[in-house]
């Protein structure tokens, strides 16, 4: 989720999708741009209104509704809470007040001309409504601090009043929203009032620490959350927006040189305000699975969820890509009797919302992935369950989009229950193949990591995070001599793998700790499909992308070797003593196409998405540059990729 100051609707209209981290939240390719022109239909079908609701405690929370002009029916709730603003942006700022209306009300056109009463709220603490606002709001808190609530009885609350206040409604609620307001449509259900009938928490964030916006496998997100957060500021409610929002100024073209010229955390929050830091430094700080990141876990508490559920996810979400899995797997197990379905696409944070969903980057789709979800699956089940409106065909319990083959598939269960795990063994001379390789082979490969030249995670100059770099061709790291490559033979029939990716390896480090990055990447043939380029003029034009021998990244994930026992108890590695790590690299739902390769790249650094271990066992947010050192890191024979590979289709 990362999090970027959005408007509510341009966050989850308009794409909720950001460049900067924790984001949670959303970013945007929205986030900077005017509302076009408003169309007359939404002035024509609806009236605004605006509310401040009050919550149990006094609190008052402004929401935005948005109603049929048709009083001759009646019609569902469809609700959206955000941190990012209920407001409008047009005419270069963030509007409120009942004459300003966005381009879209819904996430679709189909349910703005079908009809909805369309709620849009500031959560507590954001903008203009009252109270105060907290990080991944704890369901469970001791002592809340005056102003402070907790997000699913600010939703019972909202219902109540909504119910009763607003005319023509049907009795039904629906919630949706993407990253940060996805969290808090997971979080709106817990102990859920019984007017929710359906709720759609896409690209949600379900904790923190583990695989979402602030850390991966103990690792900080330093390049997304520094983006997010030099934007994403605290406040005083209520408040109206500032007239005018810019982002962080690097002062260099490309991040890798911003952060690497500054090399520590502390130096690095040094270049923001006070005001920048204060919500970024805690979750720097609290660099453990403490209490800080388990009291803000969401998933533990999605019990007595009485709304049906549609879970939303990317397979290229740069910024929450465990939170559908994760609030999917919860629902599940708390409700067995609840339908819950979940998601998955070949879209980026927030890709499917207004997106083609065709392609990202220099891959291709094959088709408008995006039009089908927002139409065939995202429509239907409102409809359904808000409206009574049976749907063509049923909803699978798992529809996940297959690439490389570029194919819909429907599941039972996530993982599939026909994927079987295999192990992609890392031989001598960089082969990659099912058979261990034998004693009489090389013992080890080993490499030189130096944090003061970290691998790059892009090979392009960029500041934030390009959401392309989730399939970006990695051949520019591939000829780096601090990173080990492993590959394939060209595969004779398809590879198709589901499910969870799991390196298994045994390193050993000369430095008493070390970061253990892997990549797994489709590696295509050497004659492949490139898209023609057309000429302008008859100058010499900048070189294209020859797609042959393209190495796309399909996961990839760092491990904080510290942690390879616990994420809440660090140990340091003993020079030169061998150690055996295993951790979850991510889903995944591709297919290695026959002529392609499999490869595995491992390194230990993946700079600046992911922050620097000094290699040097010590408390990373305060390292000091003496920390950083060179080390010696070895991979021994008997690692592999543990991955689950589906039996073939045909």
């Amino acid at each position: 989720m990362i999090r970027r100051p959005l408007s509510a609707l341009a966050l989850g209209v308009l794409l909720a999708c950001g460049a900067g981290v924790h984001a949670a939240h959303a970013s945007a390719v929205a986030a900077g741009a005017d509302a076009p022109a408003q169309k007359r239909s939404t002035r024509e079908h609806y009236t605004k209104y605006e509310y401040r609701i009050p919550m149990r405690d006094g609190v008052k929370l402004f929401t935005a509704v948005y109603v049929p002009k048709d009083g001759t029916k009646r019609y569902p709730f469809l609700v959206q809470r955000t941190p990012y603003s209920a407001g409008v942006r047009a005419q270069g700022q963030q509007r409120y007040g009942v004459d300003w209306f966005p381009e879209a009300l819904s996430p679709t056109p189909e349910l703005e001309n079908s009809g909805y009463i369309f709620v849009t709220q500031d959560v507590r603490g954001r903008y203009m409504s009252e109270g105060a606002w907290q990080e991944m709001t704890p369901h469970i808190k001791t002592g809340r601090a005056a102003g402070e609530g907790q997000e699913s009885a600010d939703m019972y609350d909202t219902v109540e009043w909504l119910l009763k206040h607003v005319p023509n409604n049907n009795g039904r609620v629906g919630i949706w929203g993407i990253s940060y307001p996805g969290f808090y449509a997971a979080a709106s259900i817990i102990d859920s009032h019984p007017a929710i009938k359906a709720a759609s928490p896409q690209a949600p964030i379900a904790d923190l620490y583990m695989g979402d916006d602030s850390y991966h496998g103990g690792a900080f997100m330093l390049a997304a959350n520094f983006d997010f957060y030099s934007s994403f500021l605290p406040m005083k409610n209520p408040t109206l927006p500032p007239r005018s929002r810019s982002g962080f100024d690097y002062g260099e073209a490309d991040g890798y040189d911003f952060f690497l010229k500054r090399l520590t955390l502390p130096n690095i929050l040094a270049s923001m305000s006070a005001e920048q830091r204060q919500l970024l430094e805690p979750t720097i700080e609290h660099d453990t699975y403490d209490q800080f990141w388990q009291a803000r876990d969401i998933t533990r508490h999605m019990k007595n969820v009485k709304a049906a559920v549609l879970t939303v996810g990317g397979w290229f979400d740069a910024e929450d890509p465990a939170g559908p899995f994760a609030i999917h797997k919860a629902v599940a197990k708390y409700n067995p009797g609840t339908p819950n379905a979940l998601v998955m696409g070949p879209w980026v944070h927030g890709g499917w919302n207004q997106s083609d969903g065709a392609r990202l980057g220099n891959v291709s789709f094959d088709a408008n992935t995006g039009d089908y979800y927002r139409r065939e699956i995202q429509f239907p089940f409102f409809e359904q369950h808000l409206k009574g409106v049976k749907p063509a065909r049923s909803l699978a319990a798992v529809t996940a989009f297959e690439t490389g083959t570029n194919v819909w598939r429907s599941y039972a269960a996530w993982p599939p229950a026909p994927a079987k795990l295999r192990t992609l063994y890392f031989g001598p001379n960089g082969t990659l193949g099912w058979q261990q390789p034998g004693a009489g082979s090389a013992a080890y490969d080993e490499y030189v990591a130096d944090p003061r030249k970290p691998v790059p995670y892009i090979g392009y100059a960029a500041t934030g995070v390009p959401r392309e770099y989730m399939v970006s061709d990695q051949r520019f790291a591939a000829t780096r001599p601090d990173v080990l490559v492993y590959q394939s033979e060209v595969l004779e029939e398809d590879v198709t793998i589901a499910g969870p990716v799991v390196p298994k390896l045994l390193v050993s480090s000369t430095g008493t700790d070390a970061d253990w990055v892997v990549k797994l990447i489709d590696v295509y043939p050497a004659q492949y499909p490139t898209p023609a380029v057309k000429p302008g003029g008859n100058d010499v034009g900048p070189p294209t992308v020859n797609m042959g021998g393209f190495q796309q990244l399909v996961r990839g994930n760092p491990l904080r070797g510290k942690f390879r026992n616990s994420y809440e108890k660090p140990e340091p590695f003993t020079p030169g003593k061998q150690e055996t790590l295993s951790f979850e690299l991510g889903q995944v739902n591709h297919t290695f196409r026959r002529g392609h390769r499999i490869m595995v790249q491992v390194q230990s650094s993946w700079f600046p998405l992911v922050d620097l271990n000094p290699q040097t066992f010590t408390y990373i947010p305060k390292a000091k540059p003496e920390d950083f050192v060179k080390a010696t890191q070895r991979v021994y024979r008997g690692s592999g990729l543990q991955v689950p590979v589906m039996p073939p289709t045909l």
